[in-house]
């Protein structure tokens, strides 16, 4: 079936063969007709990402009068990015149709500049509902002539907590309204809400009710709860193409996995509700283009975002919802690409699975976390393609040919790849040396695989046990008062004492003092570094105990910047950079194998480390 088989006005089949429509997807095959030939309402649960803004979209223009100034579709959407999105598509559709106005509005931006939108009455305005009751309450909104009310992700604005404005919405709008409800799941207050305000409606269900995307392959992990991220670096490397999200529990926890990510090298940034709209928007800018090839976000946070082409979905933690599951799922796999979910999970959680797998109907893969050599071959791999497919600017290094032939007369074909592998790939290859396995052993639990250190974990790479297991805690004379925090304190830590090999436990930061766990046999070259120090004043926390284990542990750096593990040296261009590495990442050092530039167009929202000059802005270059 073509589109110009749906009986589409000329106009709409026009700007549509423009954008290079040709065939409808499935769910737009049934709705378009549906809505166009019936007059029942309509229930349409398909994921998201599989054409429904077209599917609804497309039969109400067709349906609107262009020449009557009132108006006449509502469209309700969960979140800012997803209105946006849906104007935006609508005007695409619709640019051949003269007179017709569609106007977005949303929290998160000025008022105003939407009341000034709306002095001429569009015939389409799609909103979300806070801020459309808030423009109704104005009296800016009138809507009791509109004719077509769409309900887009549907699932998503319950769960958002919307259900009251989306009722408030709907004893204001008239009886003879058409309603059309799209959604990814159909839970009980989706059915209610239907029974209630929707009348002879028909239900159209593209794939599974409440199943996943077909084009999704699902994959978990099984590992000790305490390494989970180092499992999500081992998944990233294993992926050297990925471009996907992370999703967390907590903001909280997003905040930490993003930080330690970019500290050790990765494309990433993070997604959660403490950021402004203008942060917000900057990042998800950032990862449209993909600057940021990893997105960590809450589920909050990403709720309506409409982002193409990802690869892979990562749950650092399970959601206790199925139907979270499903949304997070969805996200790849779109526009039927291929796309994988993963979950990282520990032995406990393995009835989670069975419970998604038996909801969703569908089979779940568990596969070894993978060790380092299978690791360091998928990247060299990716690396010779990077080679094999660049774009060679032949007239910019022509001039340096005759020069680079010269030098290399002596060597043969195979000692000049030799050699080129070896310079891209001796120090990825130093980093797995000896990497641990992360898999999940039922004896691991008992401590009987292997030689442990003090927190229970097997000796990262680059990474040696104390001579002595036993922590002190210290206390420092500042805190909050003095605008202390644990990244902070760290700056001191590392200006100060300029040693590399001290190892800072879990950190306390109190009004006026910061507490921290030391081990025993380095307690002295801390105390000492702080004696000649005017301003800071360093001592044994009497009558406490080491409250090891707490928090992450942290790693000071040289000044050269080189890490303990070997990793990557730091030249002038960095400043001199001493800043700590959480040892979240346990392996210790920066990403040896990952490009260190830094562009800037980063925002200036991240707080910066004592000491370390370049986390003033700029994330990392897309590599």
């Amino acid at each position: 079936m073509t589109f110009k088989e749906l009986n589409l006005k000329d106009d709409i089949l026009s700007a549509i063969e423009e954008l290079g429509y040709e065939q409808p997807m499935p769910v737009q095959e049934k709705a378009i007709p549906f809505m166009l030939e019936q007059t029942a309402d309509l229930v349409a649960l398909a994921q998201t990402g599989t054409g429904k803004t077209a599917a609804f979209g497309l039969p109400v223009l067709n349906m609107i009068d262009a020449d009557r100034k009132q108006v006449q579709a509502l469209v309700l959407a969960p979140t800012r990015e997803l209105c946006i999105q849906i104007s935006n598509d609508l005007k695409g559709y619709s640019k051949n149709m003269r007179g017709m106005r569609i106007v977005p509005v949303y929290g998160g931006e000025d008022i105003r500049t939407q009341l000034r939108q709306l002095d001429t009455a569009p015939q389409i305005i799609v909103a979300t509902p806070g801020r459309l009751i808030d423009l109704i309450e104005r009296g800016k909104i009138e809507l009791g002539a509109i004719d077509f009310l769409v309900l887009d992700e549907a699932d998503e604005m319950l769960n958002m907590g919307f259900k009251e404005d989306i009722e408030t919405i709907l004893e204001r709008t008239p009886a003879t309204r058409r309603t059309m409800l799209f959604s990814a799941t159909m839970p009980k207050e989706i059915s209610m809400i239907a029974r209630r305000y929707m009348k002879n409606f028909e239900e159209i269900t593209v794939g599974t009710k409440n199943s996943g995307a077909e084009n999704v392959e699902h994959i978990y992990y099984v590992s000790q709860a305490k390494q989970r991220y180092l499992v999500l670096k081992r998944i990233v490397d294993l992926n050297p193409d990925i471009y996907g999200i992370v999703f967390c529990r907590t903001r909280q926890e997003t905040k930490e996995v993003a930080d330690h990510l970019m500290h050790d090298g990765y494309n990433a940034d993070a997604l959660h509700g403490d950021l402004s709209q203008a942060q917000r928007d900057t990042v998800m800018q950032k990862f449209r283009i993909r600057n940021i090839q990893l997105l960590v976000a809450t589920d909050v946070a990403a709720r309506g975002l409409d982002v193409s082409d990802l690869t892979h979905v990562i749950n650092y933690n399970l959601p206790d919802d199925v139907e979270i599951y499903t949304h997070r799922s969805g996200r790849t796999g779109r526009a039927n690409k291929k796309g994988v979910s993963v979950s990282i999970i520990h032995s406990k959680e393995k009835f989670k699975i069975k419970d998604i797998e038996r909801m969703l109907r569908k089979t779940f893969e568990q596969q070894q976390i993978p060790n380092g050599l299978e690791v360091c071959k998928k990247q060299l791999f990716f690396m010779i393609d990077r080679m094999q497919n660049v774009e060679v600017n032949e007239e910019q290094i022509l001039p340096y040919i005759p020069q680079i032939m010269k030098q290399l007369e002596g060597l043969s074909k195979e000692e000049i790849l030799k050699r080129f592998v070896s310079l891209e790939f001796n120090r990825f290859l130093e980093y797995y040396k000896d990497a641990e396995d992360l898999n999940y052993h039922e004896r691991s639990e008992r401590g009987e695989r292997g030689m442990r250190t003090e927190r229970g974990d097997r000796p990262e790479r680059g990474e040696r046990p104390s001579k002595s297991g036993n922590r002190i805690r210290l206390k420092m004379n500042i805190g909050e008062r003095e605008g202390i925090d644990p990244k902070r304190f760290l700056g001191i830590i590392n200006e100060v004492t300029g040693d590399k090999s001290i190892s800072i436990g879990a950190i306390e930061v109190t009004n006026k003092f910061t507490f921290f766990d030391v081990f025993s046999d380095q307690v002295e070259k801390v105390v000492t570094a702080f004696a000649g120090e005017t301003d800071y004043q360093v001592s044994e926390a009497k009558g406490s105990k080491s409250f090891e284990g707490s928090k992450p542990e942290y790693r000071t750096r040289s000044n050269s910047g080189e890490s303990r593990s070997g990793g990557y040296r730091g030249s002038s261009d960095r400043g001199g950079d001493r800043s700590v590495r959480p040892a979240m990442s346990s392996t210790g050092g920066d990403k040896p194998w990952r490009g260190r530039e830094r562009s800037d167009d980063r925002d200036s929202r991240r707080p910066t480390s004592s000491g370390s000059s370049d986390r003033r802005s700029g994330g990392y270059r897309k590599r």
